[in-house]
């Protein structure tokens, strides 16, 4: 039986190094909507949800607009609250406002948690939860994102863009 070569790859490792040079270092999707006329509240973070793609259009499965609310709320009174006690205000939230109670399992909240902590909006330390550095949501999108996330991948576009044109 003849040894292979060391540096063939099998295809499983192929596929691999080709599956991690496609995984994006971040990501970010905008999306422009009508101006806030006379929006409540709820309303109000889920345009945001939506404008920052953590929402899709259309999607019922809402439940990141509560966790978002009931941070933003804990963030004014300069409060970092747990998972658990988020889970509740969602609950409170969601019957305040009619709407179906699903979605709010510990671990979806965990999970839609980690999303708004990758966006940059949310920070956790000691297992409480609060707005990142309990600032402002437009003050959080001017130095997360507007100022730093979107300088960045708009220059590595433009990278990719000269290399096409050197061919």
């Amino acid at each position: 039986m003849e040894a292979r070569a060391s540096n063939t790859r099998t295809k499983c490792e192929v596929s691999i190094f080709d599956m991690i040079k496609d995984i994006p270092l971040s990501e970010i999707t905008l999306r422009k909507y009508e101006k806030p006329y006379q929006l409540g509240k709820r309303e109000l973070i889920k345009k945001v949800c939506l404008s920052l793609g953590l929402l899709q259009p259309g999607d019922g499965r809402d439940v990141i607009v509560d966790i978002l609310l009931s941070l933003v709320d804990a963030s004014r009174e300069r409060r970092a609250i747990p998972s658990e006690e988020i889970k509740t205000k969602v609950e409170e939230i969601r019957k305040m406002n009619n709407l179906e109670i699903k979605g709010i399992a510990e671990s979806n909240i965990r999970r839609q948690l980690k999303r708004l902590r990758d966006a940059m909006l949310v920070e956790k330390k000691n297992n409480l939860y609060n707005l990142t550095e309990f600032e402002s949501l437009e003050t959080i999108f001017k130095e997360k994102i507007e100022s730093f996330l979107i300088p960045q991948t708009v220059e590595r576009i433009k990278e990719y863009l000269a290399e096409i044109s050197k061919n």
